[in-house]
C-alpha cells in the first residue's frame, strides 16, 4: 500500500531512525499492518552484538512504533505534526529479532481524541509473535522554523 518513498514522505524519520519499509494495509485512523526487513547492515550490529547479532529491544519498539505513527498521520488534518511516544505498557519480547528477519507490525487504535491516543502494538517474524505492547502517543506542531534555525543566526554573538 505504501513504499518506503511514501512513508519517508509521511513520517519526519531519516536513516538511521526510519525503521519501517513498507505498510501493507492501512484503515487511517484505526489500524496498520507495517514491515521492517532486518539486514546485518543496520549499523546497531556492530555493537549488539558483535558474536551473535540481535535487533535491540528498544528498536523493536520504536519500529512498531513508526507503523503507528504512519497510520496517524494518514488521518486528514494531522499530516503535518509530529508523532511522539508517551508512555510504553505491558512490553513483552518473545524471541530475538536477528539479520534477515522480517518484522511485521500490526497497530490497532484503542482511542484517539485530541491528538492523543493509545494504540496496540504486535510484532511477528513468521507468523510467529516477537513482541507487544500498548504504547500512548501525542502529535504534536513541529517548531517553527526560525526556533530551528536559532544557532545558526547567533553567529558573531
Amino acid at each position: 500500500m505504501l513504499d518506503v518513498e511514501q512513508i519517508r514522505a509521511c513520517l519526519p524519520h531519516r536513516y538511521p531512525m526510519l525503521l519501517v519499509d513498507r505498510i501493507l494495509e492501512m484503515e487511517p485512523g484505526k489500524r496498520a499492518v507495517g514491515v521492517k526487513n532486518v539486514t546485518i547492515n543496520e549499523d546497531f550490529f556492530n555493537g549488539h552484538f558483535p558474536s551473535q547479532a540481535i535487533m535491540p529491544g528498544v528498536l523493536i519498539i520504536e519500529a512498531m512504533a513508526q507503523v503507528g505513527g504512519v497510520l496517524m498521520l494518514s488521518v486528514p488534518g494531522l499530516r503535518n505534526t509530529i508523532p511522539v511516544i508517551a508512555r510504553i505498557d505491558n512490553v513483552r519480547f518473545r524471541r530475538p529479532v536477528v539479520p534477515g528477519d522480517t518484522l511485521k507490525t500490526e497497530v490497532n487504535v484503542i482511542y484517539f481524541r485530541n491528538r492523543v491516543g493509545k494504540v496496540t502494538l504486535r510484532g511477528e517474524v513468521d507468523g510467529e509473535l516477537v513482541a507487544e505492547a500498548e504504547m500512548h502517543f501525542m502529535l504534536i506542531d513541529p517548531r517553527p522554523q526560525a526556533e530551528v534555525n536559532a544557532c545558526e543566526s547567533s553567529e558573531g554573538d
